[in-house]
């Protein structure tokens, strides 16, 4: 083994280690804003087994403000394929409950888009299809370098850069690094090093994942298409559709202490179809579901993002959209401070806005997870009266528990940074659920969306940094042009029509790079105080 010390060629601004998908956002976030960055990632090639399988509102939000959404929204199951979700004995048995949910192409469509709360609906895609979109792209920005087969050994901190020390191919170099971001997942190097541990529950739930391939399945679905059919035969079930034709996931829970080891794939896909069906088995993994989160999101010039902050089970898919959440607030702030137009200190407020809400969304996950996953009346099995009768009261219980499963806005849209101190404003709020949220602005929350008479949604119209949404032209918007000016502030300006007063309660507000309100008032605002409250130059003090 050969090794090599830093030069000027391995003078990195920012190191993301991982290439995953909250590791290629947050690298495509970083580019897009002129921040150079190199991504390494451990493995030669991608995986081959399906994980995450559903992209969420936000992260579709995200997507389109990288300009990655519509390639994204064509990927994965086909265009004409519902999302639908089948609750069913097995899936050659009775139903018993079922979501009706839009395909690609009505969506696509533009199918009842003025009721939707956002531009761009949850997408069902594997991350076999995602991961290779976000590579493409990230591929082809300048300033970003990507770099496979190359495994993080050590980090080595000091006051004004970080030391990561790579091998590849047997090959040792020290990268010197103005900021390391560890997006490596559960068994993330870089959390090792921090000597940082997850904080929560070891195991709500052990899982046998089978990844198949099978056209006999597929024709048996397309009596009845559905995205998922949830199972209910010897053991709780889902078989996951991935191309809307041969290729399938079927993912069988089990309880924490049950050794997996003992169960046979194949005889569990035979209890999920009701019965043997022909397949060729691509993959096998037997995983715990946890729910876990770090007890810090960093150290010094380091931090940690996605599964290497925060795992658990995966209700709704929001492992990885929670990481893809945590890509676009922690890049806009690395960038601030890269350009110079925010102190270092203003990274601090990375884990104070995103653990809290790693926090609820794992107490949520796992609250959804007992829910589903309690206990089944086997008289659903039965025939006749007593049968229909098990199958119709339960059924009455899914439909009380699982339609937020499956359109979890509020994990999309009701996230907040309230209690951030570059929030000026923010009010206590109930914990995140994954059904609540509210269209109305509040500072610390996402900008709600509205459609735009010129076919935009309001969110097209902010800036790349921050943007003073104006819904008043009475009121001068030249202090605060002043004001950014001189402080170096990157401010776009955005006017909009005062007919939505409900949606947008005052006459200015101030939204964050990550869509996120900072503030909301009137003219009688300070606006060299507040842009520098909100950049942590100063503390908050208007409220």
């Amino acid at each position: 083994m050969t090794e090599q010390h830093s030069s000027c060629e391995d003078r990195v601004d920012v190191l993301i280690v991982g290439a995953g998908p909250a590791g290629l956002t947050l690298a495509i976030d970083l580019a897009r804003r002129g921040v150079p960055c190199r991504v390494v990632e451990a493995t030669e090639e991608r995986g081959v087994n399906p994980r995450c399988n559903t992209t969420s509102a936000r992260s579709m939000e995200i997507f389109r403000r990288l300009g990655l959404a519509d390639d994204v929204r064509r990927a994965g199951l086909p265009e004409d394929y519902p999302t639908s979700i089948q609750y069913r004995t097995t899936m050659r048995g009775e139903e018993i409950f079922r979501i009706d949910l839009p395909s690609s192409h009505e969506v696509l469509a533009g199918a009842g888009r003025q009721g939707w709360p956002t531009p761009e609906p949850q997408h069902r895609i594997s991350q076999l299809y995602l991961e290779p979109i976000l590579e493409r792209h990230a591929n082809g920005l300048p300033g970003l370098t990507l770099e496979r087969g190359a495994r993080l050994v050590e980090l080595l901190q000091h006051d004004d850069h970080v030391e990561a020390v790579v091998e590849t191919g047997g090959t040792r170099r020290t990268l010197r690094c103005a900021f390391v971001v560890g997006c490596d997942g559960a068994h993330s190097a870089v959390r090792r090093q921090l000597g940082i541990r997850y904080e929560g529950v070891d195991a709500i739930q052990q899982f046998v994942s089978t990844f198949v391939r099978s056209p006999e399945l597929g024709r048996l679905a397309s009596r009845d298409r559905a995205w998922t059919y949830w199972t209910y035969g010897d053991r709780i079930a889902s078989l996951i559709a991935i191309d809307g034709d041969s290729l399938w996931l079927n993912h069988v829970a089990f309880p924490p202490d049950h050794d997996t080891e003992k169960e046979d794939p194949e005889q569990l896909l035979r209890e999920a179809v009701g019965g043997p069906v022909e397949h060729e088995v691509l993959g096998v993994v037997r995983w715990t579901g946890r729910r876990l989160v770090a007890k810090r999101y960093g150290h010094g010039r380091v931090f940690l993002a996605g599964d290497a902050a925060h795992i658990w089970i995966p209700v709704g898919g929001f492992g990885m959209n929670a990481g893809i959440q945590d890509a676009a607030t922690l890049g806009w702030m690395l960038a601030a401070v890269h350009h110079g137009w925010a102190p270092p200190d203003l990274l601090t407020a990375y884990e104070l806005e995103r653990k809290p809400v790693g926090e609820q969304f794992a107490g949520a996950v796992g609250a959804q997870a007992r829910t589903s996953f309690a206990d089944v009346p086997p008289d659903i099995h039965l025939t006749g009266p007593d049968g229909e009768r098990a199958r119709t009261e339960f059924a009455e219980r899914l439909a009380a528990t699982e339609p937020r499963r499956y359109s979890p806005d509020g994990f999309s849209f009701g996230y907040h940074y309230a209690g951030s101190p570059l929030v000026i404003g923010g009010e206590d709020q109930a914990a995140i659920t994954m059904g609540g949220f509210r269209e109305r602005a509040q500072p610390g929350f996402r900008l709600p969306h509205v459609w735009l008479d010129d076919g935009r949604s309001v969110l097209d119209v902010l800036g790349p940094d921050f943007t003073l949404v104006r819904t008043d032209p009475g009121v001068d918007a030249a202090p605060w042009a002043d004001a950014a000016r001189s402080l170096r502030i990157p401010l776009t300006v955005a006017d909009l029509p005062d007919r939505w007063p409900d949606r947008y309660p005052a006459s200015l507000l101030l939204v964050r790079p990550d869509q996120h309100v900072a503030w909301m008032g009137g003219a009688d605002a300070r606006p060299e105080e507040l842009l520098q409250t909100v950049t942590g130059r100063v503390a908050a003090r208007q409220r």
